[in-house]
């Protein structure tokens, strides 16, 4: 079957703007896990849609603001997480929870702002939300509601998994030149780990091609004939975040820090979630330790994966937790360098006119998204 998505869907700046609005925007995005924002005054910064945002525990409360002070411009903060009250450093404007604004210091001497004018100062707020330990924020206009965008009951295991995260976390970036639908559509790929990653994962882990044939058959219908309308267009939108139980470890590995952590679940099978648009949260060690990607749009051809490496909650502090999470990201970052390797070959053989993919019956959900996904681009259906 030939794809609906042309290659300028992946190179075009223009068409990456048009789908930050259409696309992006109306949609949740995945901001940073809770366990960063644990304290009064920790915050992360995150660019969502090309607008500098950050979140910050008001007193156990979290609260999304545009990261502008509404004085002179300058960002609030400016680091991308840490602990520190919302205070502009350029001149010192301080604000509250609800985004008004607090301090004002020599306002009476220098500012003398009428009292109305001072009252209506206020932070532009996004509305947040968490899954767990997962926490989103939307900067759309007219935001859905999450669940529309989510199947809560597909992500339950998610949520459970994601309340035994340790607050211990390890941060890493990679750039890549590479356009965000690449990296979904590699996620979703059950074929290429055993020639891609032969001498990584597929050691371990033999992910096996899942043909269900009423999905293939639904898929392709769906491919041909798209939603009939609005709540038809929403409800498979909910059907693209799912997962759990992935595929069996061949031969689980035991080490002596997972006697000092909760582990998640008894079974020793790898673990996979797909949150759409561009989040991926997985347990290759069956619960004792997790990675969580989520891949950030820049440009047509750069996503940033933001990667954060954690295990399953301490029972006890033990002294090389940080050694542990730096193995993780050891072992994750080489099957991720195997990843981005062969879709940056990709981004750079696309161009205008290029052909497009011959998606096989085994890609049957890379086939449901891209016509859910040309539908919005196109303006058959809106979000």
């Amino acid at each position: 079957m030939r794809s609906l998505i042309p290659a300028e869907a992946y190179t075009d700046e223009a068409w990456f703007a048009r789908e930050r609005e259409l696309l992006m925007r109306p949609l949740w995005q995945f901001v940073a896990p809770r366990m960063l924002l644990g304290k009064h005054n920790a915050f992360v910064t995150r660019s969502i849609c090309g607008i500098e945002v950050v979140v910050q525990n008001f007193d156990g409360e979290l609260r999304a603001f545009e990261n502008i002070c509404l004085h002179r411009q300058n960002p609030l903060q400016q680091q991308p997480q840490g602990v520190r009250p919302l205070v502009c450093s350029y001149h010192g404007w301080g604000y509250r929870a609800d985004g008004a604004v607090d301090n004002i210091p020599f306002h009476d001497s220098a500012y003398r702002l009428p009292p109305q004018e001072r009252e209506c100062l206020r932070l532009r707020r996004f509305p947040v939300e968490c899954i767990g330990q997962l926490v989103f924020v939307n900067v759309g206009d007219k935001p859905v509601a999450i669940e529309q965008q989510f199947s809560m009951d597909a992500l339950a295991s998610l949520r459970a998994a994601s309340e035994l995260f340790d607050s211990e976390v390890l941060i890493a970036t990679i750039a890549g030149r590479l356009n965000w639908k690449l990296a979904y559509e590699n996620l979703r790929d059950s074929l290429h780990p055993r020639y891609l990653h032969q001498q990584s994962v597929y050691q371990q882990v033999k992910f096996q091609v899942q043909m269900d044939e009423t999905a293939v058959a639904a898929a392709k219908a769906y491919h041909a004939q798209g939603s009939a309308d609005r709540d038809q267009h929403m409800d498979v939108l909910r059907g693209f975040s799912n997962g759990g139980l992935n595929e069996p470890i061949a031969q689980m590995p035991h080490y002596a820090w997972h006697e000092n952590v909760e582990r998640y679940g008894q079974d020793d099978w790898y673990l996979n979630w797909l949150v759409y648009p561009n989040l991926h949260i997985a347990s290759g060690s069956g619960g004792y330790s997790f990675i969580i990607e989520h891949h950030q749009p820049v440009s047509a051809g750069r996503t940033d994966l933001q990667i954060y490496y954690v295990t399953a909650r301490k029972k006890k502090r033990y002294p090389t937790s940080a050694a542990v999470l730096m193995a993780h990201l050891e072992g994750a970052e080489k099957v991720l360098r195997e990843d981005i390797d062969v879709m940056e070959k990709v981004q750079s053989a696309l161009r205008p006119g290029a052909p497009r993919a011959q998606l096989g019956d085994f890609e049957f959900g890379n086939i449901a998204v891209e016509r859910w996904y040309m539908d919005v681009m196109e303006g058959r259906h809106a979000l």
